[in-house]
């Protein structure tokens, strides 16, 4: 019975979890433009276009095997106009390719079951084809509709690819002229989101070992978060990917509309914040070598240590600086006087920390030198080039 209510608890938990995150989503969809505004535009796209294929084909045209273009119409509302015509192509073969051969099996077969045994393995074998994407399993499921309805003549084969062509039509011509999807806004926030999340982990680093109460598990956590980052990196890939497929067959039209953003920041900028999350990964795998009792390396003395958080938290604090800037397009003011002070002056006692390590542990002199680096490599990437000259050396 315990277990039972305990099992509940945590079902209510991630229901009310759950229910939460939809809220918060919608909100931003409500308030602001970002993804989930563009994840609203898309669907409410998808089912215009399936209602407007509906009613031409079946309402119009009269045609009776009207569910094919709705059905078409909904599935290539994509998330580029790129993607829409290949998926359209595709697809369409796929159908093609479906219908034909279940009518053939059932010419040959004469019977449902034996038409399906027949059409579906082979089909299923195409699926797999990479010419059609993963739009091959669309030939199967048409050959099983066909089959299933019984309309195998010529005519009605003809027919179900002629509201195919026209769901199609309808729903490339939809998602490339009523407000045409672009996945700039994308680049812009994951970069920015890449900065600031790891000025976040610079100061959790900081703070630990600041207060000097940090063990194994706790550097283990640094690393960890160190690892988000490299997810974050990813997501910033895709979102690049998806801009340029944005801008594919219709970049003209979207920047006369003034649909584009007019500076969007440039690929450099990925590889540079890259290069900096790689830094915070090798600073924190330091530390879990450091606070490893198995290994020869040993954590620096407090007081370096402290001098070390305060370099991070410096360091931290340009990081949320450059995501302000990504973010809201501004530009970056020069480091100010003190604060280009202060870090020469920590970057300073750090050298004659390192100094005194030497007389004394050669272990935590190697510790010491490897966060010190990596903190002056991150420095160098994590600041613009105009305020370079402020940088330690």
């Amino acid at each position: 019975m315990m277990r039972a209510r305990e099992t509940a608890g945590r079902v209510a938990e991630a229901v009310r979890e759950e229910a939460a995150g939809v809220g918060r989503a919608a909100r931003r969809a409500w308030h602001e433009p970002g993804r989930e505004r563009d994840l609203v535009v898309q669907s409410l796209k998808a089912a215009g276009a399936a209602l407007l294929a509906w009613l031409v084909a079946a309402d119009w045209l009269g045609d009776p095997m009207a569910l094919m273009a709705p059905w078409v119409a909904l599935v290539l509302v994509q998330a580029t106009v790129y993607s829409s015509l290949r998926q359209a192509a595709q697809q369409f073969t796929a159908l093609a390719t479906g219908a034909l051969l279940a009518s053939a099996a059932q010419w040959v077969t004469g019977d449902t079951l034996g038409a399906l045994a027949l059409s579906v393995p082979v089909l299923m074998l195409l699926a797999n084809w990479p010419r059609f994407g993963d739009q091959g399993i669309y030939a199967a499921t048409t050959a099983v509709f066909t089959l299933a309805s019984g309309a195998v003549s010529a005519s009605a084969v003809g027919h179900r690819l002629l509201q195919a062509a026209l769901g199609a039509v309808i729903g490339v011509a939809v998602n490339a002229l009523v407000l045409p999807p672009v996945h700039l806004r994308d680049v812009r926030e994951n970069l920015a989101a890449l900065a600031r999340e790891t000025g976040e982990t610079l100061c959790t680093v900081a703070a630990g070992l600041r207060d000097g109460d940090w063990d194994a598990s706790t550097a283990a956590g640094w690393a960890r978060a160190a690892d988000r980052l490299e997810r974050r990196r990813e997501a910033l890939r895709s979102a690049r990917g998806w801009s340029r497929e944005s801008l594919r067959l219709t970049g003209g039209w979207l920047r006369a509309l003034h649909r584009v953003p007019l500076h969007l920041p440039d690929e450099a900028e990925d590889e540079r914040w890259g290069r900096v999350a790689g830094h915070v990964t090798a600073l924190t795998r330091a530390l879990v070598a450091a606070a490893d009792d198995a290994r020869t390396s040993a954590p620096p003395a407090q007081r370096a240590l402290r001098a070390y958080a305060d370099l991070l938290e410096l360091i931290a604090g340009c990081c949320r600086a450059e995501s302000e800037r990504l973010l809201r397009r501004r530009d970056t003011a020069p480091v100010d006087d003190r604060t280009g002070r202060a870090l020469e002056e920590l970057h300073r006692n750090l050298q004659d920390s390192l100094r005194e390590h030497a007389g004394r542990s050669s272990a935590r002199t190697a510790v010491l030198g490897t966060l010190l680096l990596q903190a002056e490599n991150i420095w160098a990437e994590a600041v613009p080039g105009d305020r370079r000259e402020s940088q330690p050396q």
